[in-house]
């Protein structure tokens, strides 16, 4: 069964038309990339799927549930993670801390959040942490971690909440070339091997053709192109619109 589904998604700002009828589904396991030039329309459509924004027309159902314009906390509640561009972490706390502050707003146990924080949800806390390759680091606080470390922390925080569905804005965004490969390799394990269900925005073509098992793109607001990524990079329109005359793999 599909864990995503997009029905003639629609959205328009003061009259120009951002998003204009997309349609897609995404399986659960499967690592979907959303591409398309600057202006195209991605950070709408993403937005419109985790409640930030309410489309004009269209529908956004969740493993057979309906979650069109609901506000965010309950997209959340219902299975939906994401990661951003920038990470958001709280840097005093410890890698641990920021995982069992996750787990704890998961659990709706926020009261009394700090009294437990030294023992409640530690174990899974470490248990996350290690599979997102943080273990040995989860008693260091965040601001004095790497930048690529930090987006594994960001990555653990978004699993703390059991998701069926989870999008990444830019994840990969001012991590170096090696590090990008390494996050995107990691989430896809994660994904096939819990069922998950990614979809991910993402400049860097390496990554996108490294990694995705299909992509979709967007140009000017409609969906152009979808398919595997071999398909998508022999796409003549794509190749025009975004990828450039003579691209590719790595092209950007």
């Amino acid at each position: 069964m599909n864990v995503l589904s997009v029905q003639n998604l629609a959205k328009s700002w003061g009259g120009v038309a951002a998003v204009r009828g997309v349609s897609f589904a995404l399986a659960a396991g499967e690592v979907l990339a959303l591409i398309g030039p600057n202006g195209a329309g991605k950070s709408t459509c993403f937005n419109m799927l985790n409640g930030q924004v309410r489309p004009d027309a269209g529908r956004v159902t969740l493993a057979g549930q309906d979650i069109t314009g609901l506000a965010p906390r309950r997209v959340f509640r219902m299975g939906v993670g994401r990661t951003f561009q920038i990470t958001a972490t709280f840097a005093s706390m410890t890698v641990r801390e920021n995982v069992q502050v996750a787990l704890h707003s998961h659990a709706r146990a926020l009261g009394g959040l700090w009294r437990a924080m030294g023992t409640r949800f530690g174990a899974e806390a470490e248990a996350l942490l290690d599979r997102v390759g943080m273990a040995a680091q989860m008693d260091r606080p965040c601001g004095v971690l790497a930048y690529g470390d930090l987006k594994r922390v960001e990555l653990a925080v978004a699993l703390a909440n059991a998701p069926r569905l989870l999008l990444m804005d830019e994840p990969t965004a001012g991590m170096a070339p090696a590090e990008r490969i390494a996050l995107m390799a990691l989430t896809a394990r994660l994904a096939k091997e819990g069922e998950i269900g990614v979809l991910f925005t993402e400049h860097d073509m390496d990554v996108v053709f490294a990694h995705a098992d299909r992509i979709i793109v967007l140009d000017r607001g409609a969906l152009i192109a979808e398919g595997t990524p071999a398909a998508v990079r022999a796409d003549p329109r794509v190749r025009d619109v975004y990828l450039g005359t003579g691209a590719t793999a790595g092209g950007h």
